[in-house]
């Protein structure tokens, strides 16, 4: 079993990293294989709704890391954890503009595949940028892992988060839940949920 982290933070190595980090040792404790993606400083491209994924099952924009992200996720994987700092009261732009398009393109390939969000800040906004996150698990089929208490520590400086005890704690217990998670999905007989065809209803006709 594998799990894709992606780091929503500009910093590489800074406190989202470190939150990740502590998931991704605690599944690997559980014999789960995992994967840190960070965005990066560059640009991000954004979502032109331009249809082109739809058409190939690519965005049209295949810079490479948004190809890096789409490959793993083809290559199969069983759980999704996506981190950010907050800024304003929401996750990093250009995360977000990177899922708008991973989550447009591949999300055939997301359903039923366990997914959370770590997020971490100065003081404030930390549910309000979770909460944000989740929401693109959720109109996904995708099951939503938990914790002990939201998924979120408190740090300024690079590697302060570690000093949050109860963050910290609550990343291994995010990995434990996720790891039971995955492994009884993945042995379970009843199958996949059935589905009805989809319907959208547009309110201006």
């Amino acid at each position: 079993m594998k799990v894709l982290l992606i780091n929503g933070s500009p910093r590489e190595k800074g406190n989202t990293f470190t939150a990740l980090s502590e998931v991704a040792k605690t599944l690997h404790e559980a014999g789960i294989e995992t994967e840190i993606v960070s965005i990066g400083r560059g640009a991000v491209q954004g979502c032109i709704a331009c249809g082109m994924c739809g058409r190939t099952g690519k965005c049209t924009f295949n810079d490479d890391l948004y190809y890096k992200i789409w490959r793993t996720v083809k290559d199969g994987i069983d759980g999704l954890v996506v981190g950010s700092p907050v800024y304003y009261g929401g996750p990093n732009g250009s995360l977000c503009a990177l899922l708008d398009r991973v989550f447009y393109s591949l999300g055939a390939d997301l359903q039923y595949k366990v997914a959370a969000s770590v997020v971490v800040c100065r003081r404030g906004g930390a549910s309000a940028a979770f909460d944000r996150l989740n929401k693109y698990y959720t109109m996904m089929n995708m099951p939503v892992a938990s914790s002990q208490y939201w998924n979120l520590a408190y740090g300024q400086t690079p590697g302060q988060v570690a000093a949050d005890e109860e963050g910290m704690q609550t990343m291994r217990t995010l990995a434990r839940n996720m790891a039971w998670m995955m492994r009884n999905l993945r042995s379970s007989d009843s199958g996949l949920p059935e589905q009805e065809p989809v319907v959208r209803t547009n309110f201006i006709r």
